[in-house]
């Protein structure tokens, strides 16, 4: 089964086709990392932004499209950077963590707490809409470590591994944990009943 990915990030492009593989679904995503078509995240959660994307891109594609919107939420900065997370300090990843340090300089380790938030909508052509979200809990670190991931990955620390960065950690552990695979995992029974319907 083909599925449209209505995203130009090469890194949620990686990951989900790594989920998506073992179910027999192969993801198609925008050629040349453009979207052919203009879709305006005025949403105020990742879930309305999540559907919004999907319903547009499935009536474009003539099918099912899948589109996720995700982000991280700080709780001492009252939940920001939230859905403006991707596009915070207008300078991209580097830019985005640099701002996240500057905004918690002084914050001591314990009042750091921040949740890494998932959401993945299904649409099609017909209207028919799924929503799943999920979250991932840890805290922000004094500094980034770690090359591995995108995003806030240098920085977001998980307590069951030790505090290591996604950044630190290896993608199989990445794809067990993250906040991005615990939504696909609520969507995969979905998944498996599209895939059975189209053989």
């Amino acid at each position: 089964m083909r599925l449209y990915f209505a995203s130009t990030n090469e890194g949620k492009i990686r990951e989900l086709e790594a989920l998506a593989a073992p179910l027999g679904v192969e993801l198609s995503s925008p050629s040349g990392g453009v979207l052919p078509w203009e879709v305006a995240e005025i949403g105020d959660s990742f879930g309305a932004n999540a559907l919004l994307k999907a319903s547009v891109a499935a009536k474009r594609v003539d099918g099912w499209a899948l589109a996720d919107d995700s982000g991280l939420c700080v709780d001492a900065l009252g939940g920001a950077p939230g859905v403006q997370s991707a596009r915070w300090s207008g300078q991209g990843d580097a830019g985005n963590n640099a701002r996240l340090l500057r905004e918690l300089e002084g914050v001591a380790p314990e009042r750091r707490g921040a949740v890494y938030r998932c959401a993945l909508a299904l649409a099609d052509a017909r209207g028919e809409e799924l929503l799943v979200v999920a979250e991932c809990r840890g805290r922000i670190a004094l500094a980034p470590r770690g090359t591995q991931g995108f995003g806030y990955d240098p920085l977001f620390e998980l307590p069951e591994e030790g505090f290591r960065t996604f950044g630190e950690l290896p993608a199989e552990v990445k794809a067990r944990l993250s906040h991005r695979s615990r939504a696909f995992a609520k969507l995969q029974p979905i998944l498996k009943l599209l895939a059975e319907r189209r053989r």
